[in-house]
């Protein structure tokens, strides 16, 4: 395999974060020696997440095996994922928030159609459900467990609680259509044809999908991961993934 050197769109902020989680892991096992130092790691895990290589490419590039590309990157994901906000964590980052903006969105995977708990018929493919919510800025606050395809945003929503724990701390919250009769803070545009809508309801849809658009821009910083652009792993690894993936941006962000 030819190796050639390459580059990743992150700052060198988020490596030195990662190393210090992995020499605090190496410290607390007692390990002596590595085939690589914890920024060696950092980076190898990193280039996994940001840029999807796979392991063997990872081995090819780094001078190892690909079992211990494997195993450095889970390690990587585990000292990630642990630091993940939960809900009440997320939801007291969002109340000092005049408001936020809730969606979900659909990783793609590789799945076949006879796995149809998976297969979303919004979008025409299988994937795993994630909600994520923004602030009004469109930053990244939570990003939620993932869920099988077929399960509807308002399903998803409701099945984290995000839609009563947004209620009980009287948080408000626009979303889209995906969303109608969730209640609670919950703000969805009118439904119907346009032309059957009122010059007032029209006039609230599109301030309404003006500030839902902001919202946007947190899924797209998600999907700036090229791994979760197309899956390839088992379901039960998606949200550690996720997780992980959402820390390094709370991190640079705080």
């Amino acid at each position: 395999m030819l190796v050639y050197p390459s580059g990743i769109q992150l700052s060198s902020a988020a490596l030195r974060f990662l190393s210090r989680l992995l020499a605090a892991r190496r410290r607390d096992r007692g390990t002596r020696w590595r085939r690589l130092s914890v920024h060696r790691q950092a980076l190898l895990a990193l280039a996994h997440l940001r840029c999807g290589h796979t392991y063997a490419q990872l081995a090819a590039g780094f001078g190892i095996g690909t079992t211990t590309a494997y195993r450095y990157v889970n390690e990587a994901v585990e000292v990630l994922a642990e630091l993940a906000p939960n809900t009440a964590a997320s939801i007291r980052s969002a109340s000092r928030k005049a408001f936020v903006i809730l969606d979900g969105t659909l990783l793609p995977m590789d799945r076949i159609a006879a796995d149809r708990p998976y297969y979303s018929g919004k979008h025409k493919r299988h994937g795993m459900n994630v909600q994520v919510i923004a602030d009004p800025f469109g930053n990244l606050l939570w990003a939620s467990p993932a869920l099988p395809g077929s399960v509807h945003d308002i399903k998803a929503a409701c099945t984290h609680g995000i839609i009563d724990a947004l209620a009980d701390a009287e948080i408000r919250c626009w979303a889209d259509k995906g969303y109608q009769g969730s209640g609670g803070t919950v703000r969805v545009p009118y439904r119907g044809r346009w032309d059957d809508l009122s010059a007032g309801q029209r006039a609230v849809n599109v301030s309404h999908a003006k500030i839902r658009a902001v919202g946007e821009q947190a899924v797209a910083a998600l999907k700036a991961w090229h791994l979760l652009r197309k899956l390839r792993c088992s379901t039960t690894r998606i949200t550690s993934l996720v997780q992980a993936i959402l820390v390094p941006h709370l991190n640079a962000s705080s």
